[in-house]
């Protein structure tokens, strides 16, 4: 086997279209998670047992069912009940369902570790319950999970590939086409995981620099 640089600078355009287009996929799939698993973690917590019940139930089916699976269903089937969105927008949303069932753990964890008296001290100050939420709860308890966010974050960008199924020409994606157009697999999927590396490997480095930041 021998390595062709020819191969690889041929491949470099649709490298570069394929990361943008991975890098939108994960700013907006990471917008869509931490704001919807924002939502089911507050819902979570609402008096109400028929509120929990039910987004305990999705948020449960979700998040033990495949991203894979979820990724055809949205794709395939609902279009046969009249709801048809293009690949990307239906990647986007797959992934940041996906992952809001786990962001809203950790918002869960976050909010269980404000100190009691932070409530207290709000209802002896009687603020009402959206300003207690506001200014008092969630500015604590997001400080406290940013970590663990952007953990997430992470974990997304190296479920990307999995659009390829549904035809999203992302990094992987990108990488395969050419492939098979001009047999030669080892320079594109050695630059993609290369790439992967030079993405994922700094910005778990920064998550622990964050982390000991917040700790101190």
């Amino acid at each position: 086997m021998t390595w062709d640089w020819g191969a690889v600078a041929d491949f470099m355009p649709r490298f570069w279209d394929g990361l943008l287009l991975t890098l939108q996929i994960l700013a907006l799939g990471s917008l869509i998670s931490f704001a919807l698993g924002l939502v089911w973690a507050l819902l979570m917590r609402t008096p109400s047992r028929w509120v929990r019940w039910p987004v305990g139930a999705v948020t449960e089916f979700i998040r033990n069912t495949p991203l894979l699976v979820q990724l055809f269903f949205l794709f395939y089937v609902l279009p046969e009940w009249g709801f048809t969105f293009s690949a990307l927008a239906t990647g986007v949303f797959a992934i940041g369902l996906h992952y809001s069932t786990y962001t809203m753990q950790v918002y869960r964890a976050g909010i269980e570790a404000v100190p009691a008296g932070q409530w207290e001290a709000a209802t002896a100050l009687n603020l009402p319950v959206t300003r207690t939420w506001r200014v008092v709860i969630l500015p604590q308890a997001i400080r406290r999970v940013v970590p663990a966010l952007g953990n997430y974050v992470i974990a997304m960008l190296k479920d990307t590939p999995v659009l390829m199924t549904i035809t999203v020409m992302e990094m992987l994606g990108a990488a395969r086409l050419f492939a098979q157009e001009n047999f030669q697999f080892t320079e594109p999927l050695t630059v993609i995981g290369v790439a992967f590396i030079l993405i994922a490997y700094p910005a778990s480095l920064l998550v622990r620099a964050l982390e000991r930041r917040l700790v101190r």
